[in-house]
């Protein structure tokens, strides 16, 4: 039973969404699926958010030195990645992933990402999300928490209200 409910908590801390139904299906009852998805989500929460910030903060340490020591076969391939420590600035050159987060940015913006982290987005990218964009706001740890217990009561009830769509 310990494995199953470690499990469950593992699997909150990454996919949230689909954790409590799975909980129930292997055979945790209400309260030992509850907690351990809380738990899970919570604490993948604040696992990935702060090893989001130590790792953009070390990264940003780490770029001026990896560009320095790049042989210049390299740095031909990769001048977008080292030309940003020169004087100007260079154009930004948008990606498919970079046109993914900023539009999450510019149209969900702060609630929007503390909202769908648990239900559209995983608990690890609303993190880095949050954490790379929103980290000079104050209570960004107590609204994610708060996301993350409110979306466990909209599952429950889901759950309550449809048992055979899940059993």
């Amino acid at each position: 039973m310990i494995f199953k409910i470690l499990h469950v908590i593992l699997l909150a801390s990454v996919k949230y969404f689909i954790t409590l139904p799975y909980a129930m299906l292997i055979g945790l009852n209400y309260g030992q699926a509850l907690i351990s998805v809380l738990v899970g989500g919570i604490g993948g929460f604040l696992f990935f958010y702060y090893l989001s910030h130590k790792v953009i903060v070390a990264f940003h340490i780490v770029k001026p030195r990896i560009c320095k020591m790049m042989p210049e076969s390299f740095k031909s391939r990769f001048r977008i990645f080292c030309n940003r420590f020169a004087q100007k600035e260079p154009a930004k050159i948008f990606s498919r992933k970079s046109r993914f987060i900023s539009r999450i940015k510019s149209t969900y913006g702060f609630w929007g990402i503390i909202i769908a982290t648990p239900f559209v987005l995983s608990i690890p990218i609303g993190a880095f999300l949050m954490s790379r964009y929103y980290a000079h706001r104050r209570h960004i740890v107590p609204f994610m928490i708060l996301s993350i217990v409110s979306w466990a009561a909209v599952l429950t009830g889901v759950v309550h209200i449809f048992p055979r769509v899940f059993f």
